[in-house]
């Protein structure tokens, strides 16, 4: 396999929340006519994660979202680092748990993910951040 195409995305977020990246993801794979290959991303962060989610019903990540908040809960003494702010670590842990890449296999210029499949970039930390994630077309 060859690269086709490496860039840079910048998504804005919102405090604790999911950003789909589907569309945006996917038209780049149009626009580089890529027939069949694997869509690589690396978000280059250390608190926030990518997943594949449902992305028929919006319950379901908050659901995921109310879940780690109990999991990990932000000031919880156990925690020693706190660099910027209460929900630091937290973030942190939270990443560890899900993932900070996602390989995605590409068919006939369209990624092949399941009918109620998405991608997402999910912020862990309670503010705003403009996050970057790498995405890597092979083919």
């Amino acid at each position: 396999m060859s690269i086709i195409h490496q860039e840079i995305l910048k998504i804005p977020t919102r405090a604790y929340h999911t950003v789909e990246m589907t569309a945006e993801v996917g038209a780049i794979i149009k626009q580089h006519a890529i027939k069949w290959g694997i869509c690589h991303l690396f978000v280059r962060h250390t608190s926030a994660s990518l997943l594949i989610c449902e992305n028929a019903d919006p319950t379901v990540r908050q659901d995921l979202e109310n879940f780690l908040r109990r999991l990990v809960p932000e000031g919880d003494p156990l925690f020693l680092h706190q660099t910027e702010g209460p929900d630091d670590m937290p973030a942190h842990i939270r990443t560890i748990l899900t993932q900070t890449s996602l390989s995605i296999p590409i068919q006939n210029n369209s990624l092949l993910l399941g009918i109620w499949q998405g991608i997402y970039l999910y912020e862990h930390r309670g503010q705003a951040f403009t996050r970057e994630v790498v995405l890597t077309l092979q083919s």
